[in-house]
């Protein structure tokens, strides 16, 4: 991969810098930030991995990194040689990891396993089940986070309501010229039932879990879904 080559520019498409929607996003990352907070109480001394960072450096992304106070204790994992990132955040621990691959750390490893906006873009239910899995094995807690299908506007694309079902989103995608995004492979949209029988599947009742909304505050519309995994 080229030094200049960034893996994560597509996911910012309708996210234009000190746009409308920036600040949309940047309003409900702070949320899910508050909520990862909440949910997960970190201490000073926590060891925290965030899996699939982004190596697009702005005001929305990486909101574990801009946010926490002790940013030596986070271990960072992207696809990318992240060369901006690692010079935006000199104290987090870096490892670039390879698709699909399991995480190169012991099991337990970490207090705390935190991902946004990545379980989405995997590629397939199986990948998913893998990297919930991967999630619950390298740590304590997990802290998981997804767009929800069913915020009126769709994240990708900015297409309103007709990313609802399958057949309106890969018809509206072809005819907006955003074919990508109705290809599994770029991307499965989440709802509370996915996630759930996502969760339930790949943890086997090994683990507990929750799932809550997050984000821009609209109930069960919520921009942003989060499952939280507890130990036993």
């Amino acid at each position: 991969m080229a030094q200049s080559t960034t893996v994560d520019d597509r996911y910012y498409e309708v996210v234009a810098p000190d746009s409308f929607a920036e600040r949309l996003l940047i309003r409900a990352r702070g949320r899910i930030y508050a909520d990862f907070l909440t949910q997960m109480r970190p201490a000073g001394a926590a060891r925290i991995l965030d899996i699939g960072i982004s190596d697009v450096i702005n005001d929305g992304a990486n909101l574990i990194e801009r946010h926490y106070p002790h940013p030596e204790r986070i271990t960072a994992v992207g696809l990318g040689e992240a060369l901006a990132f690692q010079q935006a955040y000199p104290a987090v621990t870096y490892r670039q990891v390879a698709p699909g691959a399991a995480l190169p750390f012991d099991d337990q490893s970490f207090e705390i396993a935190t991902s946004n906006a990545v379980l989405e873009h995997v590629g397939s239910t199986e990948a998913q089940l893998a990297f919930i899995a991967e999630h619950a094995r390298v740590a304590r807690r997990v802290f998981l986070t997804v767009p929800n299908r069913f915020f009126p506007i769709e994240h990708h694309t900015a297409l309103p309501f007709l990313h609802w079902t399958d057949t309106s989103f890969s018809l509206a995608c072809r005819l907006t010229g955003k074919q990508k995004w109705a290809d599994a492979r770029e991307l499965i949209l989440m709802s509370t039932a996915r996630l759930h029988r996502l969760a339930t599947q790949a943890l086997a009742g090994q683990r507990r879990f929750r799932i809550g909304t997050t984000g821009l505050p609209l109930g069960p519309w919520s921009s942003n879904l989060f499952l939280v995994i507890e130990p036993g």
